[in-house]
């Protein structure tokens, strides 16, 4: 089972001095598409007044892969790839849908691990058996390109 597309257009006010849209907004696109995965799994503003609980991004790993133009239409596919306990592994990809700039590959990537926070306790708490039910109904097997770190830099021998 997986999630619907989020879709967003790239807004005027997002374009940097390069002429495209800035890193920012690539992961200000990606949170709107948790949140949607939020609405849909029951992780909604009526989940975090009744229990005080919400996700919480421990860490994460963007890969930009291509550059998107102003009024760009957008989608993301979201992925669950598992939780367990207090914690979720996701990723979202984001395509450029329509226009002359539409391609059929990601034009950029998120990794993310996501923490169930109590908020008023101030630390991560297992999810309710509900939730771990919903989202270990939506797991997926992770993208090729998920789990990847950060490679070291290799300097030339006599580069400074």
């Amino acid at each position: 089972m997986s999630l619907p597309l989020f879709q967003e257009t790239v807004r005027p006010e997002w374009i940097d001095y390069n002429g495209h849209m800035s890193e920012a907004y690539y992961v200000l696109v990606f949170g709107f598409a948790t949140d949607a995965l939020m609405e849909h799994t029951g992780l909604d503003a009526g989940y975090r007044e009744r229990t005080g609980c919400s996700l919480y991004t421990a860490e994460s790993h963007v890969r930009y892969l291509r550059e998107v133009p102003e009024g760009a239409q957008l989608a993301v596919r979201t992925r669950v790839l598992g939780s367990a306990g207090k914690k979720a592994r996701l990723t979202h990809e984001m395509y450029v849908v329509e226009g002359p700039r539409a391609e059929p590959d990601p034009v950029a990537t998120i990794e993310l691990l996501m923490l169930h926070v109590d908020q008023g306790a101030g630390r991560a708490v297992p999810f309710p058996t509900v939730l771990r039910e919903r989202l270990a109904a939506l797991a997926e097997e992770p993208p090729g390109w998920a789990g990847r770190s950060i490679g070291p830099v290799v300097t030339e021998p006599g580069a400074r």
